[in-house]
């Protein structure tokens, strides 16, 4: 994804231009990414920055009006509109819809400026007047900034393949991140799978002088967050209703196009109800598979027509069968080894909504936020197919995992889940677009804190709803959820759409091993087509099996494979055959193990 890629040398003498280059180039992954490199000699730095044309931080590099402070920023801020009225009223001039602003705002607040930056961000900031730079990043720590440093520099890159392949040194997996990754499906804590690579915390903001130690400072605390005092049910309400509707135009306010990635659930629902209006209306949009229209597609029409919104579908159709074997590695790659072959039907997806609009507005993490959901937990690690001094990991990924949950409930969701979990898909779109969702912002977050017991739930989200957009409240969610439900009606439809919901788990990931062998006897009867589709528009389990074998047998089966430490080789042979046999359901254990062997082979191997 777009970012950011620097060298600062530790003694200030300059640092290598040829380097920077070369860390610049594994940020270049689309012919949309415009790419650019800034020097300051005077203080040994090199940095340098890939960005979405068009978007936010495509106005590199930001300087003030005496050029003696640059600013190289990743990302967006929301801003409040007497903030930018404020700045032009004391005579800065910038423009409105890019990153132009933000030199000035540091130029009135100080280092401090990055405290009221509200958004997914990282940046550099050069002050040339105290001979000083800032390394920030967003207080949630969703735009990653990977470093290694060593005597004479810090290196930091928004991509580890930057640092991969400038120091080849740090070419080394780290065995614990691997438990944690095929225990968890993501590296916790500030750990990255490679050994000699770390992750700057979110909220973070280093201060760099020549010949100086690296000041390390934080600028946030979520403490100070949930210190904040329970509010009364409709106090929140109230609250949360004022804050919202007088934060979302922010996330619209863009000379680019929008649209809207509408889903069947509440939240994308509660961003269409509130929306402002627009004169040439809202496109919405919304992801299906090749099997039937799914519920998103089915419900996302009916309540985009209701508010006299252009609906369009986005389908991952029969092509995306046959690209799989070039999209797996690129996944792989873009994500640095963190996305598992899920994300290839994402980069799919993405790269055809960017053709309806650049900007991508989601429900993303809502449910999260609001409702306080936790998205993941680990999974026992197959008996047998790894080498068993490995299996001491997983079990310290399991105890990791405990100990972190433990505590605030929200933070974990907040600050761990959404940077270590929801991360890896979140990088491979915004490879493609621009991805907004207002339920990050600072002010709705910290807000989330304040919600009693009886308020976290769709509840007041639901009441929202009714209430912007009145001809919504008879249409109930993919899991028949509205504000005043029909006591038998939407009882039964709650009860169908959860038994279909679950009927596809189990026939897709949650196939049990005997049901596995009875489906591929009897493959030809094309059972997928009574359950498969109805909500998810991906189906990896079939895919595998069928579509996928000839290359998930090239990649696994290959002697590079077999041979790798950390696995043995025969259980791999059987796992694999019982698999695209139609034998067994290992599903899991392929995303895990197709994600790590195509992030050897891209990252440390070719890359």
């Amino acid at each position: 994804m777009p970012g950011i890629a620097g060298i600062i040398s530790r003694n200030g003498h300059p640092a290598d231009a040829v380097s920077l280059a070369t860390m610049v180039r594994c940020m270049a992954h689309e012919p949309f990414h415009s790419t650019g490199t800034y020097s300051c000699a005077r203080l040994g730095i090199e940095i340098g920055w890939s960005s979405l044309e068009g978007s936010y931080s495509d106005c590199q590099p930001v300087w003030n009006e005496t050029r003696d402070i640059c600013l190289i920023f990743s990302g967006e801020h929301f801003g409040d509109r007497s903030e930018t009225d404020l700045l032009k009223s004391e005579g800065h001039q910038f423009n409105e819809s890019n990153a132009s602003m933000l030199v000035h705002l540091y130029e009135k607040h100080g280092s401090a400026f990055v405290e009221r930056l509200n958004g997914w961000f990282c940046g550099l900031l050069i002050d040339l007047r105290t001979s000083r730079a800032l390394l920030f990043n967003d207080r949630f720590g969703m735009n990653r900034i990977y470093f290694h440093e060593d005597s004479s520099n810090f290196y930091f890159a928004s991509e580890a393949k930057c640092l991969l392949k400038l120091l080849p040194f740090l070419r080394q997996l780290s065995p614990e991140s691997m438990g944690e990754f095929i225990s968890c499906g993501c590296v916790l804590q500030n750990r990255t799978l490679f050994r000699e690579i770390q992750l700057l915390p979110g909220g973070t903001r280093w201060i760099f002088k020549p010949g100086q130690p690296v000041e390390k400072e934080y600028y946030f605390d979520k403490k100070s967050w949930e210190s904040s005092p329970v509010l009364p049910a409709e106090e929140y309400y109230q609250k949360f209703k004022e804050t919202w509707l007088r934060i979302l135009p922010c996330y619209f306010k863009t000379s680019e196009r929008v649209a809207l990635s509408l889903t069947g659930g509440v939240d994308s629902r509660l961003i269409l109800a509130c929306a402002p209006p627009s004169p040439a209306g809202l496109t919405c949009y919304s992801f299906d598979g090749m099997y039937r229209s799914c519920a998103d597609v089915t419900l996302s029409r009916t309540v985009a027509s209701l508010c006299n919104q252009p609906h369009q579908t986005v389908l991952l159709g029969r092509p995306f069968l046959t690209e799989f074997p070039e999209l797996a590695p690129k996944t792989a790659y873009l994500s640095d080894g963190t996305m598992d072959p899920t994300g290839t039907a994402d980069l799919f997806v993405n790269r055809l909504a960017r053709n309806i609009a650049p900007i991508r507005i989601t429900g993303l993490n809502g449910g999260e936020i609001l409702r306080r959901l936790v998205a993941f937990k680990p999974k026992s690690l197959p008996s047998g197919l790894l080498d068993p001094d490995f299996y001491q990991y997983g079990n310290r990924a399991v105890a990791t995992y405990r100990s972190e949950l433990e505590g605030n409930l929200l933070s974990f969701v907040a600050f761990k889940q959404s940077p270590w979990h929801l991360y890896p898909r979140l990088a491979i779109e915004r490879s493609q677009l621009s991805i907004r969702s207002p339920y990050f912002d600072n002010e709705i977050v910290a807000l989330a804190y304040q919600a009693p017991a009886e308020c976290v739930g769709p509840g007041p989200a639901l009441r929202m709803i009714a209430e912007s957009a009145p001809a919504l409240k008879k249409v109930g969610t993919d899991r028949a959820l509205r504000l005043n439900p029909l006591p038998v009606v939407d009882w039964a439809h709650n009860h169908f759409q959860n038994f279909t919901f679950k009927a596809e788990y189990a026939y897709d990931y949650g196939m049990p091993q005997w049901l596995a062998r009875l489906d591929g006897a009897v493959r030809f009867l094309h059972c997928e087509r009574l359950f498969l589709g109805r909500h998810k528009f991906y189906h990896f389990r079939l895919w595998y099996r069928n579509e996928f074998s000839k290359f998930i047998k090239e990649v696994l089966l290959d002697p590079r494979s077999l041979s790798r430490p950390y696995l043995n080789g025969t259980s791999l042979e059987k796992l694999v055959s019982k698999h695209t046999e139609g034998r067994g359901n290992f599903t899991n254990e392929l995303h895990s193990l197709l994600t790590l062997e195509l992030m050897q082979r891209q990252l440390l191997e070719e890359n």
